[in-house]
């Protein structure tokens, strides 16, 4: 018996569907580092070059001998952690597998043939990929032109140009990956308050941690006062806990009640639950990463500007650098001699790579083989 055509199977939307390109296949090349003794310097997929809290790691160690029990379905204790330290209720919380599951999951539930999602331009990928998986029509927004001050960020005029009575849900994230750019809570507010009821907003909030600039409060006050607002987190970046895949969604509570209903069962695991747990309440290991990462970017950004590349201001743990010409050729000399950036051909930016600020010696060896690669 031949195969079927399984895409030919799979409902319309997933057969146009290009799965996730996390940019590189890592592990082959840490295998191969590992075998030529060199040492390869991770800088493409915007970890925690300063790991995570100690007590959080000892938290997944001490719960290693219940790994034969299922965590908690409801997670129950991390979601009474996250309203005492936000300032919300356990009802508005939904736990996923990382943000990235929950976002997808938004789209499944409340998107679907004959509606519409909106999201900017250079918004993140997983964006576009949640719409053609539920079979919604992606409406994309212009991002700010390059000579702005927030260099191919979020538009907010444009994406509500874009939002009509199909619009189900707009995506925004701030700051914003790939480009780093952010808006400020005065300008959320103001955009909210044009937006239908009826139209959800997600505003990714994935690197938060990160930010320093006080015009940019989390939005998690905002969702009493606008109750189509939700609001995405992780404990992959400023945490630390990317291997462990945790995040949530903060929303009004009849929303996080109808999204229960596809929530795939036990879909955080039990270290997970432990680590993320106590990494929240490990301040100042927080404000460590947050200080390290801001005088690590700001010489990183002077570093490269030196060298005339440009580079806009960063609220995250990383910087979108252009080189004014195709990147690829750049990059793959780069990944040639150990250093890894992401690519950035498949957000529509062929000639720039995203570079993760990384610890000192990584910053200092990324700009040793720039500096090796552009001669």
């Amino acid at each position: 018996m031949s195969a079927p055509n399984f895409n030919a199977l799979a409902q319309s939307g997933i057969q146009r569907l290009r799965a996730y390109d996390p940019g590189h296949d890592l592990v082959a090349l840490r295998r191969e580092a590992e075998a030529s003794r060199r040492v390869l310097v991770e800088l493409g997929s915007n970890e925690n070059s300063h790991g995570p809290s100690p007590r959080a790691r000892q938290a997944v160690l001490d719960c290693l001998h219940e790994i034969y029990r299922y965590p908690d379905p409801l997670g129950g204790d991390l979601k009474l952690a996250l309203a005492s330290y936000h300032g919300l209720d356990t009802a508005q919380i939904l736990l996923g597998n990382g943000s990235h599951e929950l976002l997808m999951m938004l789209a499944q539930v409340f998107a679907g043939p004959g509606t519409e999602i909106v999201a900017s331009q250079y918004g993140f990928a997983v964006y576009a990929l949640a719409a053609q998986a539920a079979g919604a029509q992606l409406r994309i927004a212009p991002a700010l032109p390059v000579d702005h001050a927030m260099s191919r960020g979020h538009d907010l005029d444009a994406v509500r140009r874009e939002v009509a009575y199909r619009t189900r849900l707009v995506f925004l994230a701030n700051p914003n990956n790939p480009t780093g750019t952010w808006f400020s809570n005065e300008a959320l507010i103001g955009f909210l308050s044009e937006i239908p009821a009826s139209t959800i907003v997600v505003l990714d909030e994935a690197y938060h941690e990160y930010v320093t600039d006080p015009a940019l409060p989390s939005a998690l006050p905002l969702l009493e006062r606008f109750p189509n607002l939700v609001v995405a987190r992780t404990f992959s970046k400023g945490y630390g806990l990317a291997g462990l895949r945790v995040g949530f969604i903060a929303a009004h509570p009849e929303l996080v009640a109808v999204m229960e209903r596809v929530r795939e069962s036990f879909n955080v695991n039990l270290p997970a639950l432990a680590a993320a747990r106590v990494a929240l309440y490990d301040q100042d290991h927080l404000d460590r990463v947050r200080e390290q990462n801001t005088l690590l970017r700001s010489e990183l950004l002077a570093q490269l500007r030196k060298r005339g590349l440009s580079v806009p201001d960063s609220q995250t743990n990383f910087l979108l650098v252009d080189f004014g010409r195709p990147a690829i050729p750049i990059e793959s000399a780069m990944v040639q001699r150990g250093v890894v950036p992401r690519p950035m051909s498949g957000y529509g930016l062929p000639t720039c790579l995203r570079i993760t600020v990384g610890n000192r010696d990584e910053n200092r060896r990324l700009l040793q083989v720039l500096d090796e690669v552009l001669a």
